[in-house]
């Protein structure tokens, strides 16, 4: 329904309301109980406590009518809520005494106030209806990759607009070495969506591992279809990520399906992260191979894990160690984050010295 459109009497309000149900999938019978219940609330201002006061609106015609339920007596003593037998057999021929019978009290001009509540209710409705709308919407892509087009700076946060809804990248979620300039489209994870009367609140990142995650999956057929799976990941956002992946089929290579022909795959990914290092490593249910698969690209000698403690031994060639430890401990951080092991490494001359 248009929203100069002019509901003048009951079988208009029907009408409208049959096309807003069928242009927006919004229930009639919602709407006209919403109506009675706004309308209910309105007589309260004529009939005082209005405990005994119902209104109904005809389903077919949309005639609207206001009834007060009333007690049949011989003698009325309360008004509001009792009724003469004598009254009541005019509209009731068969009433008795003690019956409770619905006594039209429609007031005068109820119509207009009628129509008037109608249209703000159908109004509220269809913005209620729009706003839930949004939410599934964007509820379902929760744990997801958006694009987003920059807005503009505010303050330390970034306005972001994903289409029918703008969101705030916060400080927090920002790589700190990233600058946008307005109107750049980029990729956002989607961290948390929340129910909110203004619309949905949508919390996206781009500091998220799963962002990572998030974007191997939609370069990758193979991971895709289930064939090579990311068992983990781990990220220092804006520098370098350390991903781990298993194939599900021998005769595939799970990290040279992540890579791509010519590295077109994973370079991908790295322009949307602006430059940051991706490494690419085998996982291994055996914590010793997986261990030596993460500390790459340095190359370890030996590797003796505790499971039970998660911890673990490491010896590289002397030449190996700064490597494997990495820029201020980068590379050693992040395969343990990893792996899930507390990695202790040591040179083979540090071992030889012990």
């Amino acid at each position: 329904m248009g929203k100069n459109a002019q509901i003048d009497d009951g079988m208009e309000l029907i009408k409208a309301l049959n096309q807003l149900e069928k242009a927006n999938d919004i229930s009639k019978e919602k709407i006209l109980e919403a109506v009675e219940n706004s309308l209910f609330a309105a007589c309260k201002d004529q009939f005082g406590k209005a405990d005994n006061i119902k209104v109904i609106i005809n389903r077919e015609n949309g005639k609207i009518n206001v009834f007060a339920e009333k007690t049949v007596v011989n003698k009325v003593e309360d008004e509001p809520t009792q009724i003469s037998l004598e009254d009541a057999k005019t509209l009731f021929p068969n009433a008795v005494e003690g019956q409770v019978v619905n006594w039209i009290v429609t007031p005068k001009n109820f119509g207009r106030i009628a129509a008037q509540k109608a249209k703000q209710v159908v109004i509220q409705k269809i913005r209620e209806e729009e706003r839930k709308s949004l939410f599934n919407q964007y509820f379902a892509k929760e744990h997801d990759i958006v694009t987003g087009i920059v807005q503009r700076y505010n303050g330390g946060s970034i306005n972001i607009n994903l289409g029918k809804v703008d969101a705030i990248l916060s400080e927090a979620e920002q790589v700190r070495t990233e600058r946008f300039r307005p109107t750049e489209r980029i990729k956002l994870y989607v961290v948390e969506v929340k129910d909110h009367s203004r619309g949905p609140k949508i919390t996206v990142s781009r500091t998220h591992p799963d962002l990572v995650k998030r974007l191997f999956e939609s370069v990758v057929t193979e991971i895709k279809d289930g064939t090579v799976e990311i068992k983990s990941i781990s990220r220092e956002a804006g520098s370098r990520t350390k991903i781990a992946v298993y194939s599900n089929n021998p005769e595939v290579d799970a990290v040279g399906a992540c890579v791509g022909l010519n590295r077109f795959r994973v370079e991908e990914v790295v322009r949307e992260l602006r430059g940051e290092k991706i490494d690419i490593v085998v996982w291994s249910e055996d914590p010793r191979v997986f261990i030596m698969n993460a500390l790459s690209p340095a190359r370890a000698i030996s590797v003796e894990a505790n499971p039970e403690e998660k911890t673990a031994k490491v010896v590289v060639a002397d030449s190996q160690l700064s490597l494997a430890i990495g820029k201020e401990g980068q590379n050693a951080r992040l395969a343990a984050r990893l792996t899930g092991y507390k990695i202790d490494i040591k040179s083979e001359s540090q071992i030889l010295s012990e």
